[in-house]
Order: C-alpha cells, then sequence, then structure tokens
C-alpha cells in the first residue's frame, strides 16, 4: 500500500518509517509543520527529516512553511495546556493537509509520525484521522512494540539532532 506519512520530525519519521517499510509498504513523507517555531528550530527539524529520508530511502515533500495557518487556527488557544485543545487543532490542521496530500498524489491511505511520541495522545490523533480520512487513515500507535525506544536508537546511530519540545511556541514557553 502507498502510505502517505505525516512527519513531525526526522527522529520519529526514522522509526515509523522502517515500521511501515518493514510491513510492505511503499512510504512517502509529508514534512508539513506550521506550529514550529522559531524559523531556526524548523529548518533543523526539516534538516533531520531530510536526512532521515535519504538514509531509508524514501521520498519526501516539503509543504510551504506558513506559521500563520497554525496562528490563525489556534488563536484563543495560547494558555492551554500541553496535550489541551490547542494540540487537538493542531494535529486536525496537520492532518487535513496530509490527507489532501494523499488524495493528490494518489496515495491508499496516510498516517502521521506524531503517535510514536509519549507525549502525544494516540486516542486523539486516530479520531482526528479518522475523521478527516474515514477507512483511509491509517490507525496507529507507533510507540508500541518498543516503537518509541527505536526512534532514539536510529537516533544515536545516525547522531540526529533531537528536539527538547513539540515544537508549538506556547509549549516551548512552558518548558
Amino acid at each position: 500500500m502507498k502510505i502517505v506519512l505525516h512527519i513531525c520530525c526526522g527522529v520519529c519519521a526514522a522509526g515509523v518509517a522502517e515500521r511501515l517499510t518493514r510491513e510492505g509498504h511503499l512510504v512517502l513523507g509529508l514534512f508539513y509543520n506550521p506550529n514550529i517555531h522559531p524559523l531556526e528550530e524548523y529548518q533543523r527539524r526539516l534538516e533531520v527529516a531530510r536526512t532521515v529520508a535519504r538514509k531509508m530511502g524514501f521520498p519526501l515533500e516539503v509543504a510551504p512553511y506558513v506559521p500563520e495557518e497554525w496562528f490563525e487556527e489556534t488563536a484563543g488557544l495560547e494558555n492551554e495546556p500541553e496535550g489541551g485543545k490547542r494540540c487537538e487543532v493542531c494535529f486536525r490542521l496537520r492532518l487535513q493537509k496530509t490527507y489532501l496530500f494523499m488524495k493528490d498524489r494518489g496515495g491508499d491511505a496516510f498516517t502521521t509520525t506524531l503517535t510514536v511520541s509519549p507525549h502525544k495522545s494516540a486516542e486523539i490523533v486516530n479520531r482526528v484521522g479518522r475523521e478527516i480520512g474515514g477507512e483511509r487513515f491509517l490507525v496507529r500507535d507507533f510507540k508500541k512494540q518498543d516503537g518509541f525506544k527505536r526512534t532514539l536508537e536510529l537516533a544515536k546511530k545516525w547522531a540526529l539532532y533531537r528536539q527538547d519540545y513539540c515544537g508549538c511556541i506556547y509549549s516551548q514557553r512552558r518548558s
């Protein structure tokens, strides 16, 4: 199956793309993250995603970086806690773009690296994905079966930059 994989960062992409490939899927990566601030952080994460795509041999597309889209969608949610309503809005924005990209590129299904993080609710991410794409959203909790552990192993092996916050300016202020 041709799977469009929304990639939040290269470290997460490594373990998830490896698993999908092992399952026999053809992976097409999409880096779309208008939530990441500042620009320098966005560029660092994008470069790591490119490195992982090269090492693992899957194509990576990069959607335009338009942080204004994210600020518009999350307006009024600045004081939400990590994991609150702002996160769900952020997931929806990125998964909607991934769904449209998948349809445009003739993909069979789409999914996201977001569920590999122990800081993200796979239940919420998967619910939002299903609301957007129905059966075409590949429901997964990639942190299971040592998925997160595997991302850390690959990050260490390849000396990848690992961020210490989700990318959102509001979560960075709290870290």
